[in-house]
């Protein structure tokens, strides 16, 4: 059986936690669940914490300074013992044990190396091309990134996503695009209270990204990435089709 840890860092995400962890602590198949606060203001950690007597398989990691995703998410790696990761964002709206499963499935059963999501709100672009190439949720080998700590620890905060994509690419990883209908990521201008906030928010993680990689090398990458998608099974969620193949 596959063994899956599942990580999961959070900043100040104290309203939404809870559900994302109600639903993940439900998953049978994953053996460890990890949560890296990032230094946050607010009660995150506590209430992470909140369910470990219940929960052995959890553990709540602090981080002393906000140092950003891709900091939060390497030192869940160093911590883990799974031989596959699952990463999840810790803000997500409408996160089902049925979703999350439908994640791990193809991974699991070896119908593909690796999986991401494709939520309901992504981008209508992402839906017209198949592909969530910046998607958060993701399943993978651990050994893909169990000897680049280095590495992340050298990118921008954003800049996770498109170093994986590098990785998948570059070993030619068999992709299961994982329709999510009916779970949502939170606009930045919620969360953050004003529309400014959250275009400056958004703004600051196309920089990052684009740092990492640089557009015309995204463009490159979704190219890349479309062509290494595989057909897989995802009936077990209402209003899905099968995923394209390459």
């Amino acid at each position: 059986m596959t063994a899956f840890s599942c990580i999961i860092p959070a900043y100040n995400e104290g309203p939404r936690i809870a559900a994302v962890l109600e639903c993940v602590l439900r998953q049978e198949e994953l053996s460890e669940v990890i949560v890296v606060d990032d230094g946050s203001r607010d009660d995150t950690a506590a209430i992470a914490e909140s369910y470990r007597s219940a929960h052995p398989q959890l553990r709540v990691l602090r981080q002393s300074v906000n140092a950003g995703k891709t900091a939060a998410v390497a030192r869940g790696i160093a911590e883990a013992q799974g031989a596959h990761l699952v990463f999840l964002d810790s803000d997500l709206l409408g996160l089902t044990p049925e979703a999350l499963g439908a994640l791990l499935a193809p991974v699991a059963a070896g119908r593909a190396d690796v999986s991401l999501s494709l939520r309901r709100n992504a981008p209508r672009l992402w839906h017209a091309i198949g592909l969530d190439y910046i998607s958060g949720e993701r399943v993978l080998p651990r050994a893909m990134l169990a000897d680049r700590l280095e590495e992340l620890h050298r990118l921008p905060q954003f800049g996770l996503e498109v170093f994986m994509n590098r990785i998948w690419i570059a070993e030619q990883a068999r992709i299961a695009v994982v329709p999510w209908p009916e779970v949502d990521s939170p606009m930045k201008h919620d969360k953050l209270g004003t529309w400014r906030a959250g275009l400056r928010a958004d703004a600051r993680m196309m920089g990052d990204i684009f740092r990492t990689i640089g557009p015309v090398q995204a463009l490159r990458q979704i190219r890349h990435m479309r062509g290494l998608r595989v057909r897989h099974d995802v009936g077990a969620l209402p209003g899905t089709k099968a995923a394209p193949t390459r």
